[in-house]
């Protein structure tokens, strides 16, 4: 899936648009930017997008992608992401306050075994 379909996302799109300014998204923005892309765009992609943001470089790009991917990591929910956002500077929800924001999973259709995954992880806590 090309890099415009993270657009559907407004949060996603408010970290691409900061990322094409190169602006620093900050750790937990690039961290929740991975755990979303990488679902979207090839990681040579992601990796490319990420160093768009000036306080990093390709190698700790790749490692981040590769451990996120290693890992199996979900998207995070709303929640979470404004948890992480409090412990940086940059806004990764741009509209907080709004409670039907930076839902990654109410904003875009991920593929079939992000639900699986989630749903089995779900169980296996029950």
């Amino acid at each position: 899936m090309p890099v415009e379909d993270l657009r559907q996302s407004p949060m996603m799109g408010h970290m691409l648009d900061a990322l094409d300014n190169g602006e620093e998204i900050g750790h937990y923005g690039r961290l929740v930017f991975t755990m979303i892309g990488r679902h979207f765009v090839s990681n040579d992609e992601l990796v490319e997008l990420l160093t768009k943001d000036h306080d990093t470089d390709e190698q700790e790009m790749r490692a981040l992608v590769q451990q996120v991917e290693e890992k199996g990591y979900s998207p995070p929910r709303r929640k979470k992401i404004l948890e992480y956002q409090s412990q940086q500077d940059f806004p990764i929800c741009p509209d907080p306050d709004d409670p039907d924001a930076c839902n990654p999973y109410a904003e875009l259709q991920f593929p079939d075994e992000v639900y699986e995954s989630i749903q089995e992880y779900r169980e296996e806590r029950a």
